[in-house]
């Protein structure tokens, strides 16, 4: 049977392709920014009559209709492997919780994990000559999920972007159970036109300073790498490569500035690699048939042993607190869950194995807390209680505020207070060094 056949012979409705749910499935709805969006209004009205389905997904870039049903939590769980506001903001419904994970570590949870999807439904490009449908932005884990659900439901999307890249950013038609043509919805969009505030002008200052011209970057998730990486593209580094977990903007207004080259990248010389991307639509334009970007699943581009093969290797995230013995919290405030795990731990230890490399965590010194409207220290003398420990104090490297950069490797524990202590805000410091003398880890 040719290829032409095989499509139309799964061709399938929208209803005829939601109603293989059935109460109690695992469910995997895409990723980010290519969340389908066109089976919702039907899984609305199917899920009316289904009880604890489980949906896997993350990084939500636009609320799914169905967590607007009435007693949403009586029918389904949304299950996210990184939070972004929408999941948050569904904790208080009951629909919403967090697997904490390491991103390198995901596909091969597909793999050894009992609860295989009974579905997964999948937003593509449309098929090419030889049978293939494209990821697009969103090559991640997407190859464990098809090889291990029961059936793949794939959405064709005419303005996905082909996202050039491994056999894991592809998906072929013998692999799929149906198909679902599409209008060509646009793919969600995030913010990204931000300005750098002069609290990340100064912390790029002193990550800056740390870099040097070849140097492979990967930037975080969130408003503060984004920042830097558009500061570093107005300095006057040169010949960086990228090696990074999630693409944004920011490598874009690199690219821009003719600071990529990628000459120097030990492994993948010239490629600007990455595991999925969100972002503007001139981001996915950018990626759409570019052979200097190269996707592949998290499982490779997050492995800390292929991170180690880069020299010269920066990794630039963000952090919500840090405590007085390095501990890094990105994820949780006390108790209130914010995001997630992501590849940051991935990427400091791959970065401290790298020759030359370098991991930085950065912050500003203080926030002003939205109920009180009090202005608090991001560096604290421990952790609230209930947050979640991202990266340990072994693992910490440069800690970053606008005050200052402290490394923590090779410190004890009264270095690592008194370095803390000089970065935290000066309003602050006082009562920091009274809180690490309490603790027996500070001295002069």
């Amino acid at each position: 049977m040719d290829l032409k056949q095989k499509y139309q012979n799964k061709l399938m409705n929208i209803e005829d392709a939601v109603s293989l749910i059935k109460s109690g499935d695992w469910v995997d709805y895409g990723w980010t920014a290519t969340t389908p969006k066109i089976f919702d209004e039907a899984l609305t009205n199917h899920l009316k009559s289904l009880n604890d389905v489980k949906f896997r997904g993350g990084i939500l870039m636009h609320e799914p209709l169905f967590f607007q049903m009435e007693d949403a939590k009586n029918h389904f769980t949304w299950n996210s492997w990184h939070f972004g506001g929408i999941e948050r903001k569904a904790i208080s419904k009951g629909i919403s919780y967090y697997g904490g994970f390491r991103y390198s570590e995901l596909p091969r949870y597909y793999y050894d994990n009992e609860e295989k999807s009974s579905v997964a439904y999948l937003m593509v490009s449309p098929m090419d000559d030889f049978g293939y449908f494209n990821f697009g932005p969103s090559t991640s884990h997407l190859r464990a999920v098809v090889e291990n659900a029961e059936k793949v439901i794939v959405e064709i999307n005419p303005k996905m972007p082909i996202c050039y890249g491994s056999n894991d950013a592809y998906v072929h038609i013998d692999e799929i159970y149906g198909i679902v043509e599409g209008k060509g919805e646009e793919l969600d969009v995030m913010a990204s036109n931000f300005e750098a505030s002069e609290v990340d002008n100064k912390v790029a200052e002193y990550v800056v300073k740390e870099l040097k011209d070849g140097s492979c970057l990967q930037l975080g998730i969130g408003a503060m790498p984004n920042a830097i990486g558009k500061v570093i593209a107005k300095s006057d580094l040169k010949d960086l490569g990228v090696h990074t977990e999630m693409y944004v903007d920011a490598f874009l207004e690199l690219d821009k500035a003719g600071k990529i080259t990628g000459k120097y990248k030990n492994i993948n010389k010239g490629l600007q690699t990455y595991t999925f991307a969100a972002g503007s639509k001139e981001l996915y334009d950018y990626l759409n048939h570019n052979p200097s970007c190269y996707a592949a699943a998290s499982s490779y581009i997050n492995s800390a042993d292929t991170i180690s093969k880069l020299d010269n290797f920066i990794s630039i995230n963000n952090a919500i607190d840090v405590d007085l013995f390095g501990q890094i919290s990105a994820e949780s405030s006390g108790y209130n869950h914010i995001s997630g795990a992501g590849g940051q731990l991935d990427f400091v230890l791959g970065a401290y194995k790298s020759n030359g490399g370098k991991s930085f965590m950065c912050l500003s010194s203080t926030f002003k807390d939205k109920k009180t409207g009090e202005v608090k220290s991001r560096i604290r003398p421990t952790l609230s209680p209930g947050s979640i420990v991202t990266d340990t104090r072994a693992n910490a490297m440069y800690i970053v505020t606008e005050y200052g950069i402290a490394n923590m490797k090779g410190k004890t524990t009264w270095q690592r207070a008194k370095a803390l202590i000089d970065i935290a805000h000066p309003d602050f410091r006082e009562e920091l060094i009274k809180e690490a003398i309490k603790m027996h880890i500070y001295k002069d």
